[in-house]
């Protein structure tokens, strides 16, 4: 299975919110890969940014996958990877 940015996004938007007791609306979120810091997203939370890591990416979408398709998968599961896009794959 595979799911693209737009799913990546929320998945981090609905985790991020539920941490911080907010609605996902007022969660903004830029995806990034480098070379030194791997995938990262930066998030914005009532006008403060902050980094998140891919360990952080992959427990959001974790999360995204039971909730939404009700299928439990572990970090093991997901390879994040992107060209013009951003995608993971989810081996379930």
């Amino acid at each position: 299975m595979r799911i693209y940015t737009d799913e990546i996004i929320n998945a981090v938007c609905l985790h991020m919110a539920e941490r911080k007791g907010i609605s996902p609306n007022d969660v903004e979120v830029q995806l990034a890969w480098d070379e030194e810091y791997g995938f990262t997203a930066e998030v914005w939370i009532s006008g403060r940014s902050q980094y998140i890591v891919e360990a952080n990416l992959l427990e959001a979408i974790e999360r995204y996958m039971l909730k939404h398709y009700q299928l439990r998968v572990y970090r093991s599961q997901i390879k994040l990877d992107a060209d013009e896009e951003f995608w993971a794959d989810i081996d379930v």
